[in-house]
């Protein structure tokens, strides 16, 4: 168990999604990426988000659509 975590550069906190690392989670990060752009979005995975404060505050989420459907509201903000 892991989470993505969805930081975008230019706003305060971020996004985590707890995932199982492998391949499906690749292809997902691959699809943001393509999606987003990576100038201003950094994506990382981590193992336990209290361990890194400078993604703080955290708004979890519960499946990759709430994930991208958020970053696309964030985006255009």
């Amino acid at each position: 168990m892991c989470y993505l975590v969805a930081k975008w550069f230019s706003k305060e906190g971020s996004l985590a999604l707890s995932a199982k690392p492998g391949q499906d989670l690749i292809d997902f990060i691959d699809k943001v990426e393509a999606r987003f752009g990576s100038s201003d979005l950094q994506l990382v995975t981590i193992s336990r988000p209290s361990a890194y404060g400078e993604y703080e505050p955290y708004e979890f989420v519960d499946s990759e659509d709430e994930l991208i459907a958020k970053l696309e509201k964030q985006f255009a903000a």
